[in-house]
C-alpha cells in the first residue's frame, strides 16, 4: 500500500501561481511512476502531468504544457506540481496518483493508490 496526501491547493486569481505537494509513505516511493490528475465539477477525471520514477521523464496534458511543471523528490517521498499562469478553466479538485512504472499511458484507471484531492480554485 501506498498512502498519499496532497497539499497546497487554494484560492488564486487569474495568472497567478500555486505549488501543490504530495506526500507519500508505505512502500518505497521511487519504484512507482507518479502523477497528477484533476476533475472539475460534472466533468471526468482527467489527466495533467506524469513523471517517471527517476524524474527524467516527465508528461503534460496539451491543456497545461508550458505552465505547469512537475518534480519529485525521492529522498522526501514527494511529488510536486508546479503551476503557473493559472486560468480559471484549471479550477477543479487535483489529485495525486501512483502507478506502475512501466505504464506508459494517461489512464487513471491504471493508477493504484490515489490521494484525497485538494480543492484549486482560479478566480478571474
Amino acid at each position: 500500500q501506498v498512502q498519499l496526501v496532497e497539499s497546497g491547493g487554494g484560492l488564486v486569481q487569474a495568472g497567478g501561481s500555486l505549488r501543490l505537494s504530495c506526500a507519500a509513505s508505505g512502500r518505497t516511493f521511487s519504484n512507482y511512476k507518479m502523477a497528477w490528475f484533476r476533475q472539475a465539477p460534472g466533468k471526468e477525471r482527467e489527466f495533467v502531468s506524469a513523471i517517471n520514477r527517476s524524474g527524467g521523464s516527465t508528461y503534460y496534458a496539451d491543456s497545461v504544457k508550458g505552465r505547469f511543471t512537475i518534480s519529485r523528490d525521492n529522498v522526501k517521498n514527494t511529488v510536486y506540481l508546479q503551476m503557473n499562469s493559472l486560468k480559471p478553466d484549471d479550477t477543479a479538485v487535483y489529485y495525486c496518483a501512483a502507478g506502475p512504472p512501466s505504464y506508459g499511458g494517461t489512464y487513471a484507471s491504471r493508477f493504484d493508490y490515489w490521494g484525497q484531492g485538494t480543492q484549486v480554485t482560479v478566480s478571474s
